[in-house]
């Protein structure tokens, strides 16, 4: 008698195939968005510092750049319902590099919209890519490995981030004009003009450069043969989708969760500069050197952060992923609380533990929330990358709070802006304690 082996799914197969190379593909496009966002953080300062503006308009970088995600999450999700996975990616990397490449024409009119303008461009091409990219790994085998399968392509991203901030650390501050913010602001309109013409020239060099690659990565997925796993339509509509999203908790509170998450993390990778600089330039340093220094410690946060992914990737094997995005944001609060508190480089050495602790969160998060989705799995990753709006929203709350400049308890307006991301924390525990419970002992994601 014939007895046929059923095929079974692992972490890299489908019904028995392996997908390693549409796997390794995909994930290359988790670096280079990670690229994108953590060459952009810097980006704040130095667009203060171009076009001598206070911190709150510099932070309107990170709202163009954040608003992307949220106006295009729903219609790339509406294209790859209609289409595949692969057509999403390749509409996201083409507006990704239009975006980049715009760049140089905004540099030629000398003015801070335009470069505004191509954020918004870049980042609707990185939503499409995220909405595209995540529930195609997450498809890409069992739903019992999907966790941990994000989490070993999202262990990419922080790599694709380490070259961002190494590239806008070396190639974009180190070369700017040394000239600190109160000598600018004593430049003559001509002298201005021509310091803000060369700065420009400098920063736009990484984004025409990343451009470039896109376009080949572009045409080499174009050739390449990709699953469908995961492709067929539902036949659903969009309002019926959302409806039964809606009705599970375990989604909505997901959502929620994810947009606290992204807030957080552009805060403490966006202001860890201003901190820096603050502590740094207590100690005697001037401002270039302590912005310099700064963007070292958060390439240290980097590290630590792609150090991390990689061995809570490991931990997921053992450890409940509810119960382990609890403990560490418990950690990730304490550590905040050490730079709220301390005034010197204790307070920047706990900015970089948080870094650490975030390591797990955005995969975790999203792989939580589409649990037992079913067909529903485009439509609600979609709703998770609409989160990422809190990356426009929660920044610049924390500018205006360092603008002020006010002192409350003693410490630094700096310091106490750091109040935001610990309520950020508070409500990733809150989240992942509910979902432990939820799975592990009442196994109803509706409660």
């Amino acid at each position: 008698m014939n007895i046929k082996t059923k095929k079974t799914d692992g972490l890299l197969t489908k019904d028995g195939v392996s997908l390693l190379i549409p796997f390794m593909m995909i994930t290359s496009c988790f670096a280079l968005w990670g690229f994108a966002n953590d060459v952009t953080s810097p980006m704040v300062k130095a667009f203060s510092k171009i076009f001598r503006m206070s911190v709150t308009e510099g932070a309107l970088v990170q709202v163009a750049f954040y608003l992307g995600y949220f106006v295009m999450a729903f219609p790339a999700a509406l294209f790859i319902q209609r289409r595949s996975f692969k057509a999403g990616v390749m509409v996201g990397l083409s507006l990704y590099a239009v975006g980049a490449l715009m760049f140089f024409p905004a540099k030629a009119t000398g003015m801070y919209l335009p470069f505004l303008l191509a954020y918004f461009v870049m980042t609707c091409g990185l939503s499409f890519l995220e909405t595209s990219c995540n529930p195609y790994i997450y498809c890409m085998g069992s739903e019992q490995t999907a966790t941990q399968r994000l989490n070993l392509a999202q262990a990419f991203n922080p790599i694709g981030a380490l070259s961002g901030m190494y590239v806008a650390m070396n190639f974009v501050q180190a070369r700017m004009n040394p000239m600190d913010s109160a000598a600018r602001a004593k430049l003559s309109d001509a002298e201005f003009d021509a310091v803000k013409d060369y700065d420009l020239g400098v920063l736009i060099q990484p984004y025409l450069f990343i451009g470039i690659v896109i376009v080949a990565l572009l045409i080499a997925i174009y050739f390449t043969r990709m699953p469908m796993n995961g492709d067929s339509h539902s036949g659903k509509s969009l309002r019926q989708s959302l409806g039964e999203l809606l009705r599970v908790k375990n989604y909505r509170e997901g959502v929620v969760a994810q947009f606290f998450y992204i807030g957080a993390q552009v805060m403490c990778w966006t202001f860890i500069i201003q901190y820096g600089t603050r502590v740094l330039m207590g100690e005697g340093m001037d401002e270039r050197s302590a912005e310099i220094l700064s963007q070292k410690f958060n390439i240290a946060a980097l590290v630590l952060f792609t150090c991390s992914r990689f061995v809570c990737t490991w931990f997921l094997k053992y450890i409940q992923p509810g119960r382990l995005l609890s403990i560490l944001s418990v950690v990730a609060m304490a550590a905040v609380c050490g730079v709220i508190l301390f005034t010197d480089r204790t307070g920047l050495y706990c900015l970089v533990i948080v870094s650490g602790c975030m390591s797990l969160m955005f995969p975790t998060i999203y792989g939580i929330a589409l649990r037992g989705l079913g067909d529903n799995v485009k439509v609600g990753g979609a709703g998770l990358i609409m989160s990422i709006l809190g990356g426009s929203v929660f920044p610049p709350l924390q500018a205006a709070m360092i603008d002020t400049d006010c002192s409350v308890w003693g410490l630094p307006a700096t310091n106490t802006s750091f109040l935001i991301p610990l309520v950020c924390f508070v409500v990733i525990a809150v989240y992942g304690h509910r979902a432990y419970v939820r799975h592990n002992i009442t196994h109803d994601y509706n409660s």
